[in-house]
């Protein structure tokens, strides 16, 4: 079956940088889009980045745009979110997903998804 483990969380101060990590397994991701979606208390899940995994083409959320990085490896399958200028505002738990119906920002179209890892920025 279908795995996405995500990595890397954890606490940092404001301006620090953070690298997560979405190991994925249990089926071939050719023709899928990769997305990493966060969700803070009390608050919707909401997009981040997203990768095709195909041709790699990148998508970002304007609040993160120019900070955070999307890649993904195909001879590991892994996808990666390297986050750089952290703010406390970006506290949430980070989840790696999964979507074969194309590009979407919306977290209703993504059909896999990980357990999340919890990042923490402090002030």
């Amino acid at each position: 079956q279908v795995q996405l483990v995500e990595s890397g969380g954890g606490l940092v101060q404001a301006g620090g940088s953070l690298r997560l990590s979405c190991a994925a397994s249990g089926r071939t991701f050719a023709g899928y889009v990769m997305g990493w979606f966060r969700q803070a208390p009390g608050k919707e899940r909401e997009f981040v980045a997203a990768i095709r995994w195909g041709g790699g083409s990148t998508y970002y959320a304007d609040s993160v745009k120019g900070r955070f990085t999307i890649s993904r490896d195909k001879a590991t399958n892994t996808v990666t979110l390297q986050m750089n200028s952290l703010k406390p505002e970006n506290t949430a738990l980070y989840y790696c997903a999964a979507s074969g119906s194309g590009m979407d920002y919306s977290a209703s179209s993504y059909y896999y998804w990980g357990r999340g890892t919890q990042v923490t920025v402090a002030s």
